[in-house]
């Protein structure tokens, strides 16, 4: 909120949040990415709010280790 400046506005935390936010504002425990994905489809003309996906594909790492092959001597 660091650059907000509002003259006689008591709560400045609702004018930064969404609508549809829910929770508290100045709590920390919100996801970097959030929650949902907001955008415009330009097919239908309106905004679009869709729940955030972030999936990541399972990975194999089959690298062996260049401490697991030192003698100790």
């Amino acid at each position: 909120m660091f650059g907000v400046s509002s003259i006689n506005y008591p709560n400045l935390c609702c004018m930064l949040s969404d609508y549809g936010f829910e929770g508290h504002q100045l709590q920390k425990d919100l996801p970097l990415n959030g929650y949902v994905e907001v955008r415009y489809n330009d097919l239908e003309k309106r905004v679009v709010s869709e729940p955030n996906e972030m999936t990541q594909e399972f990975r194999y790492f089959d690298s062996a280790s260049s401490w697991e092959h030192r003698s100790n001597g």
